[in-house]
């Protein structure tokens, strides 16, 4: 199954008071926030160095107020579940701001 017919099945977030807490004490990002970039056409790539016991993926891409945000996750059934998010890192906003063109020409 492709990727992008993975993410089309998910129909809800999956949260636990670790990880709310955890990316919220760390980086200050909000659950809503994540769930943003999911709605604001990522770009996601498969974390083949940390997908050992689940598959894991990381998503690049902006909150609804143009927070550009870095997410690792994972997919369980119809479910994403946030491991960790942050804010993007120079070399990371490049790489998103010259794929997002690159898809959009």
């Amino acid at each position: 199954m492709k990727l992008s017919d993975l993410i089309n099945q998910v129909v809800f977030f999956e949260w636990d008071n670790g990880n709310i807490n955890k990316n919220w004490q760390k980086h200050k990002v909000k659950p809503s926030e994540c769930e943003d970039v999911f709605f604001n056409e990522p770009i996601i790539e498969y974390d083949r160095q940390h997908s050992q016991k689940e598959e894991r993926y990381f998503a690049y891409g902006k909150t609804m107020t143009d927070r550009l945000l870095f997410i690792v996750f994972t997919i369980r059934r119809d479910k994403i579940r946030v491991i960790s998010a942050r804010d993007m890192e120079r070399k990371e906003r490049s790489d998103y701001h010259e794929k997002n063109t690159q898809i959009q020409k």
